[in-house]
Formats: structure tokens, C-alpha cells, sequence
């Protein structure tokens, strides 16, 4: 085997296996590089596994929740852990699988599994092999961040990536972080029946978020027997016989938690520490993110950066348009860029949250003349038919252009019915072409239309 290549890509996420895809397709030979385990966070420990245990927690939820439609369960409903962790298991093995037999079956595609680091500027070197190619793209994926708290290494604790393995219900789940990966096993496991307590250092949930969005979030969680512990600015951790104590400094409440499991979920890191990419000349910021131009290139020529290792969405949606942005404008000719794409993302909990642009906050600091709307779910004749009406809309236009800058959807279908207002920000239109559309009936979208008739002028 010659270990000369038109282009190596480093990591099977969810941008590496695509590109090969259409890198061999123009007749490119090509080598992929993957350490451990092929479609990356999304497949493995990400959203593939962590959804189906989600719509295991819903469907527990709705069977205790079986009276309220008249549908009567005889006998208390029975949480089988280990049939619920082989659902989630299969579906993402499956996936794994079909994405490693497809790289494995592609023309032109040379696979190697080995730790890859660069000892020059086009040069590999994976288990004592060095490969060369003109073009490589570098697509390592993310893994959880381990706090420097007093006494972690004390205790044993899990991440979004060993919770996975748990077979057993927790006693007692202490969450270290109110933010997305946090919120969602938090209200889960609360679904699969164990006690669960969320810490978080800041002074509300999701902090990213509106105070109205991170309020409202805070009353679904609580309403479902979760303890919220905010303000915690002084957590350690010591082990204990039930597990680990958890020491918080809070405003109210305990000074400490004692739990069975710990859950760390306070953020993530670019796997980008022990690729040797200073011998590439590839410049890497404070916090190890490769550093990227518009269109996703780094500082060495021939060289690019995808997904969660560049810091430029850290999503599955975002990773794979990175790859569609690279490939586009290497093959197809086109002048694709990073910062034409409009943000949007979801929050898994039950209700989603579904958000597209700027939040309320980000667009009064950008002192634009704004209008903006606000709908309960209360209003919404689909949720009101499911019973499931917590939560709402809002929307925020540009008083003078007519455009949508963003809104948040915070209620039943929130993740789906926010792509109408995604779309139309894509397109470019003034908010009215949206406003005179016309929803099927009954849907969570079709209040979207009388919640722009209602937009307001606002004071920044």
C-alpha cells in the first residue's frame, strides 16, 4: 500500500465519512483516520443514544400519566433499566455499523483505526506509519470537561459518555451543570424514578437562554420533583458511603448533597490536545479549539478543520455543514462561508425548547429598533388537545428591515415548529410573507402566523 494520498481525513464524525463520500466520488483517493469508534459524539454518546433514552423517559412519563386520558394502567408502571440501555445501545451500534461498513465499502477509501498525529505539515504518523497527502481534514469531535474541583479525583463520577453504561438506576443523580447535557439526564432519570439534584454554579439554568426561557425551564424541571441548587459557587466533592457528597455553597438549602452517582456536565472539550498540530503550523486558541477562517480553513495552507474540534457550532447539524461548506467550495466551485449560517439548536427536555438568531437579549444590546411577540402554549390548540401546554413562543423582528432576527419555542413540537421560522430567516424574507401563510390546523406551528400579527415595539 502506497502511503501517499490525495487526502486524509482524521475522524469519522459527522463530517469525515461524508466527505470521503464525495472526495472519492471525484475520483480523489483518500485515507480516513478513526482512533476508536466510528460516527463520533452523535452516534456513540450523543444525540443517537441520549434520544432514545429520552423517548423511553417520555413514554414512562405519559404511562403515569395514563389516567388523565382515560386510559387506566392496573398496576404501577415497572422501569426495566437494562432493556431500556439495549434500546438506546442498538440504535446506536446500528448506526455505528452502517456508517463503518459504508467507509469500509467506498471505492478509493483507505481505512486506518489508530491515534493519528501530525510530525509535519502534510504529514501523519498512526501507529508508527506515516502517511502524506496535500489536503487533510480534521475531524476529532469533542469529550466532556473534568472540573478542577476540590476532591473530583476523590470520588467516582460519570459523564455524558460513561451514564450511557449504566444499566441500574440511580439512587440518587447529582448533576454538576444546568445547561443542555444537564437538564436533559436530569429529567430522564427523574422519569425513570430515581431522585435527582442539579447543580449549578450560575444564578439560573441555561444562562445562554432568555431569563423568561431559563425560568420557565426551572418550573417544568421542578414541577417533576427535580431539586435545583443555583448560586453554587463553592462545590467540592468527598466520597461517602452512599456514593459521594457534594458540597455547595447556595444561598438556601443544604451545604451539602449526598448522592449515589454524580453526572459531570459542565461543558466540552475540542480533542485536539496530543495531535501534535504545532508541527503542522495549525494556530489553536485558549481554550484548544483549531482556529478557522470563513471557510472553515486553518492557518496551514492545505489543511481544514470540521465539527466540534474548530468551535464554530459544536452540533451535529453545524458539523455537518461544515462538510457541505468544504465540499461545495472544493469541488462544486461555490464560495461558501461559516458565518452565512443562521444558528439554531433544540433542548431535549420534555417540553423542547426550539431556538433559532439572537435571543431577546443579544438583539437589545445590538441597539436595533425591534418589535417582538410573546404567545403561551395555553394558546395553542394541539397542546391544549395533548395536555401539554407548558411553555411558549416568542419571536423578535427588525423594526426597520421587517426580517426575523430569532425566536425561541419553548413547548410541545417546539424542535419541529421552529423550522418555519428558521426557513424564513434563510430565505430572507420580511416576516410577513410567514404572517400570511396558512398552517395546517391542528399544529403547534400554526399559531406562528397570529404571534407575528401581534408583534410590538419595544424599548432597549
Amino acid at each position: 500500500m502506497s502511503n501517499s494520498f490525495d487526502a486524509i481525513i482524521i475522524g469519522a464524525g459527522q463530517a469525515g465519512p461524508a466527505l470521503a463520500g464525495r472526495l472519492t466520488s471525484a475520483g480523489r483517493k483518500v485515507l480516513l483516520i478513526e482512533r476508536k469508534l466510528f460516527g463520533g459524539t452523535c452516534v456513540n454518546t450523543g444525540c443517537m443514544p441520549t434520544k432514545a433514552l429520552v423517548a423511553s423517559a417520555y413514554a414512562a412519563h405519559l404511562a403515569r400519566r395514563g389516567a388523565d386520558f382515560g386510559v387506566t394502567i392496573d398496576t404501577p408502571i415497572r422501569i426495566n433499566m437494562k432493556r431500556i440501555w439495549q434500546r438506546a445501545d442498538t440504535v446506536s451500534s446500528t448506526a455505528r455499523n452502517n456508517i463503518e461498513s459504508w467507509l469500509k465499502g467506498m471505492d478509493n477509501c483507505t481505512i486506518v483505526q489508530g491515534h493519528a498525529k501530525f510530525i509535519g505539515p502534510h504529514e501523519i504518523v498512526v501507529g508508527g506509519e506515516t502517511y502524506t497527502a496535500p489536503q487533510i481534514f480534521i475531524n476529532t469531535g469533542g469529550r466532556a470537561v473534568i472540573p478542577d474541583m476540590p476532591g473530583i479525583d476523590e470520588i467516582d463520577y460519570l459523564t455524558n459518555t460513561g451514564i450511557l453504561q449504566l444499566d441500574t438506576l440511580p439512587e440518587h443523580l447529582v448533576v454538576i451543570g444546568g445547561s443542555y447535557i444537564g437538564l436533559e439526564f436530569a429529567q430522564m432519570y427523574r422519569r425513570f424514578g430515581a431522585k435527582v439534584t442539579i447543580v449549578e454554579k450560575g444564578p439560573r439554568l441555561v444562562s445562554r437562554e432568555d431569563e423568561d426561557v431559563s425560568e420557565a425551564i426551572r418550573q417544568i424541571i421542578e414541577a417533576e420533583g427535580i431539586e435545583c441548587r443555583l448560586n453554587a459557587e463553592c462545590i467540592s466533592f468527598k466520597r461517602h458511603a452512599k456514593g459521594a457528597q457534594v458540597s455547595v455553597d447556595c444561598s438556601s438549602g443544604a451545604p451539602a448533597i449526598v448522592g449515589s452517582h454524580v453526572l459531570l456536565a459542565i461543558g466540552r472539550l475540542p480533542n485536539t490536545d496530543d495531535l501534535d498540530v504545532e508541527k503542522a503550523g495549525i494556530e489553536m486558541d485558549e481554550r484548544g479549539y483549531i482556529k478557522v477562517h470563513d471557510d472553515l480553513s486553518t492557518s496551514a495552507d492545505g489543511i481544514w478543520a470540521l465539527g466540534d474540534c474548530n468551535g464554530r457550532g459544536a452540533f451535529t447539524h453545524t458539523s455537518y455543514n461544515d462538510f457541505e461548506i468544504v465540499a461545495a467550495n472544493l469541488l462544486d466551485g461555490e464560495d461558501r462561508k461559516v458565518s452565512a449560517r443562521i444558528p439554531g439548536y433544540a433542548l431535549y427536555i420534555d417540553p423542547p425548547l426550539g431556538r433559532v438568531g439572537l435571543n431577546e437579549t443579544q438583539a437589545r444590546k445590538s441597539g436595533r429598533p425591534l418589535l417582538i411577540s410573546k404567545r403561551p402554549m395555553t394558546r395553542v390548540g394541539r397542546a391544549i388537545e395533548k395536555d401539554e401546554t407548558k411553555g411558549f413562543m416568542k419571536v423578535i423582528v427588525d423594526a426597520e428591515t421587517k426580517k426575523i432576527l430569532g425566536a425561541a419555542i419553548l413547548g410541545t413540537g417546539g424542535d419541529e415548529a421552529i423550522h418555519g421560522i428558521l426557513d424564513m430567516m434563510n430565505a430572507d424574507v420580511d416576516y410577513g410573507k410567514l404572517q400570511w401563510a396558512v398552517p395546517i390546523h391542528p399544529t403547534v406551528s400554526e399559531l406562528i402566523p397570529t404571534l407575528l400579527g401581534d408583534l410590538k415595539p419595544v424599548d432597549n
